[in-house]
């Protein structure tokens, strides 16, 4: 049951990490209005750095994989 939330959140920020990408260089490419960019810097640059962390810690070390099998959380 965890391991589905997981993957379904792994999921969410693989998508949403696309999405703020492709938001972003369209910004740099293409000559949008200025409160287009505005918004998707606003939204897209911390939704961007949000998606890659979350992906990024959720791979454990190698020497941790077991350890957080047994106690997921340990609050450090």
């Amino acid at each position: 049951m965890v391991s589905d939330s997981m993957d379904g959140q792994k999921s969410l920020c693989i998508v949403l990490l696309v999405l703020s990408t492709i938001a972003i260089l369209a910004c740099l490419v293409i000559n949008f209005e200025a409160w287009i960019v505005y918004t998707i810097a606003i939204f897209g640059i911390p939704v961007w750095v949000s998606s890659l962390g979350l992906l990024t810690m959720a791979k454990p070390r190698p020497e941790d994989a077991e350890e957080r099998v047994k106690e997921p959380f340990t609050g450090y």
